[in-house]
């Protein structure tokens, strides 16, 4: 009897942990500006409205950022297709790790770590908060891996420009702390956070 209340405790909190990550819509592929206009219209905004990004904009604006757009390639071209960039997202319920084949954001840290990106003018009131983290180990170059980094934020300025949404690329927050929050390995390096927010 013991044993069997053991086993359904360990089943329950499994369940629980399991039930904190966020699965995301499928990401919608088309429609959006054209993209001269998209690109004509970009620029980096600064000031927010504090307001919940909506779970399907999320899931767009997270593959357009680096989802897979054929069975083993993605959105952001990296050399030799090491795919090394991985993506870290920052809400206020949480810190996720984006898992692009699976659709699904799985759950880090609970709590609001936004001290850690610092600046807080500008992401206390961001919707979300990407986090663009390249994976060393599996790099070409440290080069490479930032080059790919910042295509991701390009991917994020045109998704951002597109819908009607501010963003601004970042490469100043709490290099002490963020990584420990992220729970990233030696190998795994921060390369930048880009907060993306409604416009007031």
């Amino acid at each position: 009897m013991k044993k069997n209340l053991v086993i359904f405790v360990m089943i329950c909190f499994a369940v629980s942990l399991k039930a904190q990550d966020i699965k995301l819509n499928e990401p919608v592929k088309k429609g959006g500006k054209p993209l001269m206009e998209t690109l004509s219209g970009r620029k980096t905004e600064r000031s927010f409205v504090k307001k919940e990004m909506p779970l399907q904009m999320l899931s767009d604006l997270l593959w357009a950022t680096n989802g897979f757009n054929r069975e083993d390639k993605r959105t952001v071209a990296t050399a030799q297709n090491r795919q090394e960039l991985e993506l870290y997202v920052m809400l206020d319920s949480g810190v996720y790790f984006y898992d692009a084949k699976s659709n699904v954001l799985k759950l880090i840290a609970k709590g609001d770590f936004k001290r850690a990106l610092e600046q807080e003018n500008i992401t206390v009131n961001s919707a979300v908060n990407i986090i663009i983290v390249a994976d060393l180990s599996k790099a070409s170059s440290k080069e490479y891996a930032y080059f790919a980094a910042g295509s991701a934020s390009q991917n994020i300025y045109l998704f951002a420009e597109s819908a009607g949404l501010g963003t601004v690329a970042r490469g100043s927050f709490n290099r002490d702390e963020l990584p420990k929050i992220l729970q990233l390995s030696e190998k795994q390096e921060i390369t930048l956070v880009q907060p993306v927010g409604f416009l007031k």
